[in-house]
This record gives structure tokens, C-alpha cells and sequence, in this order.
């Protein structure tokens, strides 16, 4: 009962900042389209480096989702430095993490947060430009591996706005909360095991919580999958048992910056020097960010982490929100396990071919593989099942073209 208990304190501490996130990722969605992000991108040159991390941090993306964006970028000619800029500061933060980390953290955290992710992008993009410059030969390489007739992304045009509205609506509570769903969920049970489990100051006992905690988060958060939003549960547990929060931070960054899926889609899209530099500048840049938070808190005293209280007096309106995010939240599970155990209509199976397709991890990834193979010559129809992995595709084509289109958009088929 008392695991279930810190579980539930988790949860309600995070759930209404959730879905006032959610709201502003909707909006965000309706006003920052692929065309406009690429417009302002399209230049290789130290403002676009700028301008890609100012457009990256409030985006809602995960490190997965972010890469169909990134390699839209290059199609649209953006240098390899906006494109890194925007790989390294959008999935480390975004409007829903900035609120949720708010209301968790408190406003240090939620200041320091986007800052750096703004920051880690800038230094990273620059860095990337910088080699760009000194190895045209491969840039050039890099240039003939992005030319893709196929693989261009149709943005919906609304034209009006209800259907502006309905298209933020549709992003903010179905598309998007269904990528962070089962994250969120692992996340916030992880926070009340650690919780529950982990004696306080452990971490302080231990010697864990300095730069061999840094170093420890970054194990850690290098391949773990965990978006920007989930992990702040997860952090504020470990700064409740003793962790510092430099420490926590350095977790906040690489946990949602990285995992072994995007590492491994952007070493064979963007190639190996700038997956070096990507883990690197994410790497140094969090434990700098880490040890100047440090410093941050020793001056102006420790973090009150809001899961220390249990809400009982919570006000109306946060019970209405944490109510209307539980219905949400019950939906978008209700929907996964619908995808997961959905059986093919009478006939698919013969009528359709199914490729299996490595990389998929969301709802970005899903609409990416789905756009590069409708445009396909012959391409009747496309059924995207992110839950098992698997492209349905119906029409006369060719599955070589199939196959190429989907590996040059940044996946891979399985055989």
C-alpha cells in the first residue's frame, strides 16, 4: 500500500501540470508546421544554428520523433548544423516538460532546463558546422545519400480555423499523449519504486550524488528511452534520496536528449562524425550544466520537490484537470491496446503486403514512413501499425522501391 501510495502521490503532483502542457503542445503544433520550421533553417550559417534551437526547445518531441524532422531539414538544405542544433535541444525539453518541470521542480529547474537545452544545441550545431566546413567531400557524399524524390512530407493545410482547432486538438490529446503514454506510465511507477525503495540520502551516503552521480545518470540516460516529460518524475525521486540535483539534471538532459534507437537511425541518416559529436556536446555539456546548477543551489539553498506533499488540499481546478488528464490518459491506453491486438480484416493478409519496419517509436516515426510511401508510384492505400511494427500497403508498386524509400527516410526493414 505504501508503493501504491507514492505511485498515486506521483501521479497526482504531475497530472494537472500534464495537461495544461498538453493544451500549449497543440497550439505549438497548429503554428510551427515542417515548412515554416525548414524556411527559416534552409541556411548554412550561424543564425540558422540559433534559430534551430530557439525553434527546438519548445517543441514537443521526442528524440525519436525528432528525427523525421531533422531529415526533412536536410532535404530542405539545412546545414548539418541547424539540423544537429535542433537534434540536441528539441528532445531535451519542451512546452509540456517546461510546465510539468515547473510545477514539480520548481522555477530554477524550469528556467535552467530550456536554457541549456538552447545552449547544448547552439555549441553542438556550431561544432558540426565547423567539420562541415572542413570536409566537403563528405558533405557532398551526404548530399547524394539525401536526394529522395519519394520521400517529401505533405503538410496538411487547414483552411479554416475550426480545422485548425480540431488539428491541435487531435495532435495535443490522441497523437501526442499516445507517444508519451506508456513512458509516462513507466516513469511515474519508477519514481514510486525509487521512492519506496531506496532509503533516504542514499545517494549522499554513497558518494552519488557529485560528479560519480553525474557520470552515473549518464550510464544511465545514454540509452534509456524516456521522453523529456516522463523523466521528471524519475528526478525528482532521485533528488528526494540524496542525489544532487546537478546530478538529476545531467539525467533530465541525456535521458530524453538520447537512447540506442535514435543513436543508431542518426549515425546511418546524418553519419558517424556527427553522432560523435551529438553524444559528446550532449555528454560534457549536461555534467557543465550540472556542476553551474550545483553551484546555483548551494548559493540560494536546496530544490522543495513538490512530490514531498500530497496534495490533499489541492484546489478544485487542479482536481478538474487531474480528473480530465485520468480520462485522457484512460483513452489513449484503451487505444494502444486496441492497435496492439487489432486482427487484419478478411483478406488483408492476402490482399496487402506487411513490411516489418526497425526504428518506429512513434506517432512522428508513423506518419514519416506513411507520407515517403504514399507518394510511391502504384501505392493504393498505407495502414502504419506503430504498436506492432508493421507497414500494410495495398496497390501495384514495387517492393525494392518500398524497401528504399523507408531506409532513406531513416529506417530499416526487417526481413
Amino acid at each position: 500500500m505504501k508503493l501504491l501510495n507514492e505511485i498515486f502521490n506521483t501521479y497526482i503532483s504531475i497530472a494537472p501540470y500534464l495537461f495544461l502542457g498538453l493544451v500549449f503542445a497543440g497550439l505549438l503544433h497548429v503554428v510551427f508546421k515542417k515548412d515554416f520550421v525548414a524556411k527559416h533553417l534552409g541556411k548554412s550559417n550561424f543564425f540558422s544554428v540559433i534559430k534551430a534551437a530557439i525553434l527546438g526547445v519548445p517543441l514537443p518531441l521526442c528524440s525519436c520523433g525528432v528525427i523525421p524532422t531533422a531529415i526533412f531539414l536536410r532535404k530542405k538544405k539545412a546545414s548539418k548544423g541547424a539540423t544537429l542544433s535542433f537534434l540536441i535541444s528539441t528532445p531535451q525539453t519542451g512546452v509540456d516538460s517546461i510546465i510539468a518541470t515547473y510545477g514539480m521542480m520548481g522555477p530554477i529547474f524550469a528556467i535552467f532546463r530550456p536554457i541549456a537545452a538552447f545552449v547544448t544545441g547552439v555549441i553542438g550545431g556550431l561544432v558540426a558546422n565547423l567539420i562541415q566546413k572542413q570536409d566537403d567531400q563528405i558533405e557532398q557524399g551526404m548530399e547524394e545519400k539525401f536526394e529522395c524524390d519519394t520521400c517529401d512530407i505533405v503538410e496538411p493545410h487547414s483552411h479554416s480555423i475550426l480545422e485548425r482547432i480540431i488539428s491541435g486538438v487531435k495532435y495535443a490529446f490522441v497523437d501526442f499523449l499516445d507517444d508519451i503514454t506508456i513512458q509516462l506510465i513507466v516513469g511515474i511507477v519508477i519514481a514510486g519504486f525509487i521512492s519506496f525503495i531506496i532509503p533516504d540520502n542514499f545517494f549522499a551516503d554513497f558518494g552519488g550524488d557529485g560528479f560519480l552521480g553525474m557520470l552515473m545518470m549518464i550510464a544511465v540516460g545514454i540509452p534509456l528511452y524516456v521522453c523529456a516529460t516522463a523523466s521528471i518524475p524519475i528526478a525528482v525521486s532521485l533528488i528526494l534520496k540524496g542525489i544532487s540535483p546537478g546530478a538529476a539534471f545531467v539525467f533530465l538532459v541525456v535521458g530524453p536528449a538520447t537512447n540506442a534507437a535514435a543513436i543508431s537511425l542518426i549515425s546511418k541518416t546524418l553519419g558517424k562524425k556527427l553522432i560523435v559529436i551529438y553524444i559528446s556536446v550532449i555528454s560534457v555539456f549536461a555534467i557543465l550544466g550540472g556542476f553551474l546548477l550545483d553551484y546555483i543551489f548551494d548559493v540560494l539553498g536546496e530544490p522543495e520537490m513538490m512530490m514531498m506533499a500530497h496534495h490533499k488540499d489541492a484546489t478544485l481546478f487542479n482536481k478538474l484537470l487531474i480528473g480530465i488528464f485520468s480520462v485522457l490518459l484512460i483513452l489513449s491506453i484503451i487505444r494502444k491496446i486496441r492497435n496492439k491486438l487489432k486482427k487484419p480484416e478478411l483478406g488483408e493478409e492476402m490482399a496487402h503486403k506487411t513490411f516489418l519496419v526497425e526504428g518506429m517509436t512513434c506517432n512522428h516515426c508513423a506518419a514519416q514512413v506513411k507520407d515517403v510511401v504514399l507518394n510511391i508510384d502504384g501505392v493504393q492505400d498505407v495502414r502504419v501499425n506503430l504498436e506492432k511494427k508493421n507497414v500494410v500497403v495495398d496497390g501495384d508498386y514495387s517492393s525494392d522501391e518500398i524497401k528504399s524509400s523507408i531506409e532513406k527516410a531513416g529506417y530499416k526493414i526487417v526481413e
